[in-house]
C-alpha cells in the first residue's frame, strides 16, 4: 500500500480523496432517487468509477515516478451532489398531475321561450332557368 501520511501527506490525501469523491458519484449515479436522467446517472457511474480506479491505482499499484492531480475529482462531485439535490427539491416542489377530468358533452339547444316560433332551416335558393 502507497499511504503514508507521515512521508508523503498530499500524495495519501490526495489518493483518500480521489476514492471517497469516487465512491460519491458512484452512488449518486447508482440510485434513482432524485429524477436524474439516464445520461446523468450514467455520467455519474463513468466518472465515480474513474476516480475510484485511479485512486485504487495509486493507492496499490502506483510504484513511484510522476502522477497527475487532477483537480477536477475534487469541484466535481460537489457540483454533481448540489445538482442531485436541486433536482430532488425540484422533483418534490412539482405538484403531481391531476387526472383529466371527461370532456363535457356537446350542449343541446338552448330552450325556446313560450310561443317564440322554433327555428327554421333556410330557404333554399330559387333556381332560374
Amino acid at each position: 500500500m502507497n499511504l503514508d501520511f507521515g512521508a508523503e501527506p498530499l500524495f495519501s490525501w490526495y489518493v483518500v480523496l480521489l476514492f471517497i469523491s469516487g465512491a460519491a458519484m458512484l452512488i449518486l449515479g447508482v440510485i434513482n432517487a432524485s429524477g436524474l436522467s439516464k445520461g446523468w446517472r450514467a455520467f455519474n457511474v463513468i466518472a465515480g468509477l474513474g476516480f475510484m480506479g485511479y485512486g485504487i491505482y495509486l493507492g496499490f499499484i502506483f510504484q513511484g515516478g510522476t502522477y497527475i492531480v487532477f483537480f477536477k475529482a475534487f469541484i466535481l462531485p460537489v457540483m454533481v451532489i448540489v445538482n442531485f439535490f436541486r433536482s430532488s427539491s425540484r422533483r418534490k416542489a412539482t405538484p403531481a398531475p391531476q387526472p383529466m377530468a371527461a370532456p363535457a358533452p356537446y350542449p343541446m339547444a338552448a330552450p325556446q321561450p313560450m310561443g317564440a316560433p322554433a327555428p327554421q332551416p333556410a330557404p333554399a335558393p330559387e333556381r332560374t332557368v
